[in-house]
Parts: C-alpha cells; structure tokens; sequence
C-alpha cells in the first residue's frame, strides 16, 4: 500500500521542529528510556529473580522487542509527520475509515497520566537530591522514615512544582534547542556519573558476592514462569514502548535518517543503562549484608542506608540523585511531548501555548497525586491498563492498517541496507502477539513492569 500523504509531509516537515542530529535523536530516544524502569525496578526485578537468570529471558526480549515494537513506533512517527493522534487518522484514512483520531487518544492519555504521576516521583528525586547535598539524607537517623515524610501527603510538593518548571522550561525551548539539547548534556552525563559509581562499588568489601549474584545463573529461576513473564514486562517498558513517545520523536526525525541502526543504539544503551543501575545497587547492597530483593524501597531506603555505611558515602549519594534526576527528566520530556506536540498538531496552539496548557493540567492533576497510596494506584491503572494497550494500538495501526507494504518502505527509508524476510512475521506476529500477552499478563499479575 502506498503513502498517499507524502506530498503533504514535505511540507509539514518544512513547518515542523525536528532533531538536529542523529545523535541528538538516539539520545532523546535514550533519555526516555533510561527512567525509573532501568534505575529503580531493574535492579530488585533482578534481585527477585535469580540474579543472571533473569537478565537472559531479558536480552532475549529487548533484542526482539528493539529490533520490531521500537523501529515500528520510530517509523510510524516519522511517514506520518505527526504523533499518535494525526497518524491514527491517517493510518486509518489509508483504508477509507474514519475516527483514528479517537483511538489514538489513548496513547495520549496514557503517557499524559504517567507523566503526571511520574512527576511526583521526579518531585521525591529531587528532593533526595537536595538532601544528599546538604546532608540531611545521610544524617537521618532512619531511611524509612526520612521516605515516608517525603512520599507522605503533600511531602514534596514544592519539589515537585520545582521539577515541572524545571521540565517545561526546557521544553518551550522546542525540540531541538530544548529536547535535544538537553539531552546531548543529561544523557551522557548519567552514564559517566553511574561508571563513576560502579567503580567506587567494585572497591567495597564484599561487592564480589554481588557480583556473582548478577554473572552466575541461578538455573532454577529459569524454570519459574514468572520470570520469564517479568523479564518480557521489564523489557517492554524498559524501551518506553506506549505509542506514544517514541511515536512522536519520530515525527521530529528526518527521512534520511537511518530508524534501524537508531533502534539498535537505542536498545543498546537502554540496557546498558540498566545494567549500569545492576552493577552500583546490587554489589553494593550485598557488601553491607542488605536485601537485593527488597522491591520499591530499594532505591528510596535501602540505597541511602548504604551510603551512610560508604566511606565518603556522602559524596556518592549526591553523584547518585543527580544522575537519577538527569534520568527522571529526560523521561518526563518524552511523557509529556506526546500531549504538547497534540495541542499543537490539532488545535494549532503555538509551542509556549500549549506547553502552558499541560504544564496547569500537569501541575493540578500531580497535586491530587501528592499521596503515596494515591499515586500507585494512578500509576498501576497506568502501566497496566493504559500504556500497554497504547502500544498494542500502534503496532496494529503500523503493521496490520497501513499494511506490510508500508511499513518496510517506511523503515527502509534512509537504511544503508534492505530488511530481511524476518521483518513481516516478526513485527506483524511476534512483536503484536508479545504487546497482547505483556496486557493480559499485565492484569493477571497485577503489573509486570
């Protein structure tokens, strides 16, 4: 099937922001990535299950999921020139029907929600920030109870303001003198930070036992279905995969750009990423005897309390929030362009209009959240009814509406080499069928990512 919008996409790319380079793309796309999923629920989901047992289910699943469900939304984001709400319409109005529009609201919706309650958790980042720089983090007689005033009612909510206006200035900026530049700092920046860290934790005492934890299979984990379906869970939100985000940074990519060798970096150094987190949480909580799978606290409890025990621990926990912050922002950029680039797409509102539209909406909306209990009820409705589902949408409107046809020329465009007979079972079957069962599995579980 042909693009019967490809004399308007000249033209909308003309008028239309863009990434001013690969690199500045692959990093933004990167930036989305690397969030709480990498850093925070990596690190326990390894813990939980079986230490390198469970990161082999995982590479599986992101060579699968990278190689199909992020080339897809990259490239239905760019022959489209739009973000999900335009190329549903379009994808749609490719087989004479209407009201795409209306689905692609809930991507949009989706990664709106998330990134209202994400917002929250980015308020808490900072605010251990902070706290790592004056010292009351580490002069707290006790770590639990330090969390529970901060993620308590309204217990960083000046934080949490502080972090949107961080977040909103940057993007009124645009996409590429905001997004990409920022990016270009931030991104580069966390993985010097986290190297900084991992080779401070490879000098403690005990670190080896941790290491061993992450290196040598416990096979028996293999044998548990679970971690098999935690593993594909991790992996799908690891790449921030909700028709959405990623979607709309396509939009912004230029057609001579090559989306397959984009995706493999993306994937690449998205799980370097996580596995940067494996290596500085886990060896450090088995060096001072702690929980590798104490789930949520790890990161926000047991961490600090392995700083307080760390020689010059206090200088280790500042690298570590701010390069923690780095990621939290990056990854609210991605949540919140989704909805800015509609306002802007559909209802022409200019680039500040529109960021001030979901900045009220962000801010009003996260206040309500400002509850610990609250927001993991948001955010689980979220992350196991909304975004996944958001995701199977747009691998469906890619691969099944626009049609086979479509979807290779539109990947091929810019590639140095032509995609093998792989790319139809693997993106129309594999990657569809596997988005279907992260949503069943997702309920039945009661979230896996």
């Amino acid at each position: 099937m042909k693009n019967n919008n490809s004399e308007n996409d000249c033209a909308n790319l003309d008028n239309r922001d863009t990434f001013n380079s690969k690199t500045g793309f692959i990093l933004a796309c990167i930036g989305s990535a690397v969030g709480m999923g990498s850093i925070w629920m990596f690190p326990y989901r390894v813990g939980q299950f079986g230490g390198a047992a469970f990161l082999i289910p995982y590479f599986i699943f992101i060579i699968v999921i990278g190689f199909t469900g992020v080339i897809g939304e990259m490239s239905f984001g760019r022959a489209m020139q739009t973000g999900p709400l335009g190329a549903f319409k379009k994808a749609m109005g490719m087989r004479g029907k209407k009201h795409g529009d209306i689905i692609g609201l809930i991507p949009i919706i989706g990664s709106l929600g998330t990134a209202i309650g994400y917002s929250v958790v980015v308020g808490w980042i900072f605010r251990f920030t902070i706290g790592s720089i004056t010292g009351s983090m580490i002069n707290a007689p006790d770590s639990s109870a330090y969390f529970a005033a901060i993620s308590g009612k309204y217990g960083s909510l000046s934080w949490h303001i502080i972090s949107l206006i961080l977040t909103f200035v940057i993007m009124i900026a645009g996409v590429s003198k905001g997004i990409e530049k920022v990016n270009k700092f931030m991104m580069p920046a966390f993985f010097i930070l986290f190297l900084i860290l991992a080779i401070r934790v490879a000098t403690l005492p005990g670190a080896i036992e941790g290491y061993k934890y992450l290196l040598i299979p416990k096979w028996e984990f293999l044998a548990n279905p679970k971690t098999w379906v935690f593993a594909l869970g991790q992996a799908f939100f690891s790449l921030s995969l909700a028709g959405s985000g990623t979607v709309v940074y396509g939009s912004y990519l230029k057609k001579t750009e090559d989306i397959v060798d984009s995706a493999k970096y993306v994937a690449i150094f998205g799980t370097l990423s996580a596995i940067l987190a494996g290596l500085v949480i886990i060896p450090s909580v088995f060096a001072f005897k702690m929980d590798p799978a104490a789930g949520p606290p790890l990161m926000f409890i047991i961490m600090p309390s392995v700083f307080k025990q760390m020689p010059a621990g206090n200088l280790f926990s500042i690298i570590f929030f701010i390069a923690v912050l780095f990621a939290g922002v990056t990854s609210l950029m991605n949540l919140f362009e989704a909805s800015i680039e509609t306002l802007q797409e559909r209802f022409k509102f200019s680039r500040k209009a529109a960021v001030l539209v979901i900045a009220i909406i962000g801010l009003f909306s996260g206040i309500i959240l400002e509850d610990s209990n609250k927001l993991a009820i948001w955010m689980d409705i979220m992350s196991i009814y909304v975004i996944p589902l958001g995701a199977i949408l747009a691998a469906v409107m890619f691969f099944w509406v626009c049609g086979s046809e479509f979807a290779r020329s539109e990947v091929e465009l810019g590639c140095q080499k032509k995609l093998g007979s792989w790319f139809e079972p693997m993106t129309k079957y594999v990657f569809c069928g596997l988005s279907i069962i992260v949503y069943i599995l997702g309920i039945f579980y009661g979230g896996i990512g």
